[in-house]
């Protein structure tokens, strides 16, 4: 039957007026007549709906089958559902939609196949296609130097403290301070280097009175506790001599209210939308009852939602000498837009266009949590992937599917789940996607993998570790999530102290400082060596994917134009074997025979070839 993968090309996302072919095979005993595409378009750029519904002529018929041909091109651009129908020899009409394994099913009222058709044909940044991406929690990763301390809140004394949580009844206002700055980084780019970085990913890092700097309180100063512009100027330099750039956290759907904008507090020389309407910020923000009641995100009144259309902000933002202008000329390479689905379309659209002016060759991630192909927020369709606004997105589908196979999930499913991206997102997206297992929003990995029940209250979990045997077994689950994060399309996300063994429940438990001198070795070894392999085969993983049928294992080929990798992953308690032939990247062994694929056990299998490798 009918399955993307072998019967169309090209297989994923297409351009507006590329040809696009398909083959519908039928079994012959159905006596099929005729053979119909139907499109049915759920998203345009243009504003306009287009549903189509075009024949395939027969091409071939076989003892078993019929198969149905056709090549034909949409010229307007968007989100399109497709299914098909043949008219029977008995006179009845045949339905077909996809199955669960992405293969066509007969049956009435099927799912449909997604098929994304962007405006124009376009290239994400060659630079971030491969490598390692790191995320650096700034607070949190490490401190050089004394800190001088001006803050409210406090700096922890000890570097192995647990982060701070709410009191009961009171708000958690993230005000306990690590002191991890600049000058930490720099000492540890060998140490980044060594697991394959070439990205660094700082969350926020402008002024802000807060130690995960989401409140912005001035987005053109380095906030003081971190370091200053000088030492930013110098870690890009530094890193950028070792192969690694540097992405930062760009938060523009709202201001800290303890800012120069809004200046709540009175902390700020300017006049604050907070302090009077003569503001120069005043327009900045949406006021039901001035002064106190305001748009914020999520309710959060510290902080205050930005009119993304005022004047004054626009120029801060996107003007000359402005937030972008000013931090891509001292050397960033790119940008995480935090709650990407927050802001505008039109705002998106022209702050994506002011990145690319200023160097078409930045990278642009979005916080998208679902498929950003179809994303709606607000009533609106987001066309984020259709060339003229992201680059790429936090492939939290990925992630989810790592994490249900790591621990228990079937073969069957994370197929479906990965395979449903890989039809939907267009390759140069796909080449990009941040491919993360855990980040500062998320339990951390290890403790996410050990399935244990998190005891019922936040003080008990602040302090909870996992015992050995729980850890045992989160380890191995953690090893065999980041061999599939490290192989499938896109560019793993590795947060900073995953790679060591570190543990915690939720923000900010998620969020402890680094375990300098506690590492866990067999981890940290496990990661370098993937990070080796990521640098040695970035041809390879930057080519096509194909899945093949394994009643147990979970199987894909990466193929590129010197070779394939191979990677068989088990997600079981039983040991498989299976006939492997090539050289397996890990232990740089020759396997000519049977070989066995251990419980959560994954094994990488290098062929090359001088020419093109087939996927037959």
């Amino acid at each position: 039957m009918y399955d993307p993968l072998t019967h169309k090309t090209p297989y994923g996302a297409a351009t507006a007026n590329m040809p696009i072919s398909v083959r519908f095979p039928i079994p012959h005993a159905l006596q099929a007549k005729r053979c119909f595409i139907i499109l049915r378009q759920i998203f345009s750029v243009d504003g306009g709906i287009h549903n189509l519904r075009i024949e395939l002529p027969r091409s071939r018929s076989y003892s078993d089958e019929d198969v149905f041909s056709l090549t034909f091109g949409l010229r307007n651009a968007g989100i399109y559902m497709y299914r098909f129908e043949a008219e029977l020899a008995s006179g009845e009409t045949a339905f077909f939609g996809r199955g669960d394994d992405g293969k066509a099913v007969r049956r009435d009222w099927m799912p449909e196949w997604q098929l994304t058709v962007t405006k124009n044909a376009y290239k994400t940044p060659n630079w971030a296609k491969s490598g390692v991406t790191y995320q650096i929690f700034a607070d949190r990763f490490c401190r050089v130097g004394e800190n001088v301390f001006s803050k409210k809140g406090r700096l922890h004394t000890y570097w192995t403290d647990v982060p701070d949580i709410a009191e009961p009844f009171k708000d958690y206002r993230a005000d306990d301070f690590f002191g991890g700055n600049i000058k930490g980084i720099i000492s540890r780019l060998d140490y980044l280097k060594s697991l394959g970085v070439t990205l660094i990913y700082l969350t926020p890092i402008f002024k802000s009175p807060s130690n995960h700097r989401y409140d912005t309180s001035d987005y053109l100063r380095v906030d003081e506790l971190f370091g200053t512009e000088q030492e930013l100027k110098t870690l890009i330099e530094m890193a950028d001599q070792l192969g690694i750039k540097i992405m930062l956290d760009g938060v523009f759907n709202h201001t800290g209210a303890d800012s120069v904008y809004f200046n709540k507090y009175g902390n700020f020389d300017s006049i604050g939308a907070y302090q009077s309407k003569q503001s120069p910020y005043f327009d900045w923000y949406t006021f039901s009852d001035y002064p106190d009641k305001y748009d914020c995100w999520w309710g959060s009144t510290v902080v205050p939602t930005v009119n993304k259309r005022a004047r004054g902000y626009l120029d801060l933002i996107l003007g000359d000498g402005g937030v972008i202008d000013k931090w891509t000329k001292l050397g960033v390479k790119g940008w995480r837009l935090d709650v990407v689905d927050e802001l505008p379309i039109d705002f998106t659209t022209r702050l994506c266009r002011k990145i690319k002016s200023e160097d078409s060759d930045a990278l642009i991630i979005g916080e998208v949590w679902e498929d950003a192909s179809t994303k709606v927020a607000y009533d609106k369709w987001r066309p984020y992937l259709m060339g003229e606004q992201l680059d790429g997105v936090m492939n939290y589908p990925f992630k989810n599917a790592i994490l249900r196979l790591a621990t228990g999930g079937s073969a069957a499913d994370f197929r479906a789940d990965i395979t449903r991206i890989l039809e939907n997102y267009p390759k140069e997206n796909l080449d990009v996607m941040m491919n993360l297992i855990g980040s500062h929003d998320t339990v951390r990995a290890l403790t996410q993998l050990s399935a244990v029940d998190p005891p019922p209250t936040k003080a008990e979990r602040a302090s909870y570790r996992l015992d050995k045997t729980a850890l045992a077994i989160a380890r191995k689950r953690l090893m065999f999530a980041s061999a599939l994060q490290f192989t499938l399309p896109g560019v793993p996300c590795v947060y900073y102290g995953d790679e060591a063994g570190a543990q915690g429940f939720e923000d900010p438990l998620n969020r402890g400082a680094f375990p300098w001198g506690r590492e866990d070795k067999t981890l940290l070894a496990h990661y370098r060596a993937l990070g080796k392999m990521r640098a040695e085969f970035a041809d390879i993983l930057q080519g096509e994917t194909h899945f093949v049928d394994d009643p147990a294992l979970v199987v894909f080929r990466r193929v590129g134009k010197n070779g394939t990798l191979t990677v068989y992953a088990n997600p079981t308690n039983t040991t498989y074997t299976r006939s492997l032939s090539g050289v397996d990247v890990i232990s740089h062994k020759t396997i000519k025979v049977a070989a066995a694929v251990p419980p959560l056990g994954v094994r990488i299998i290098l062929t090359r070839k001088k020419t093109a490798v087939s996927i037959e």
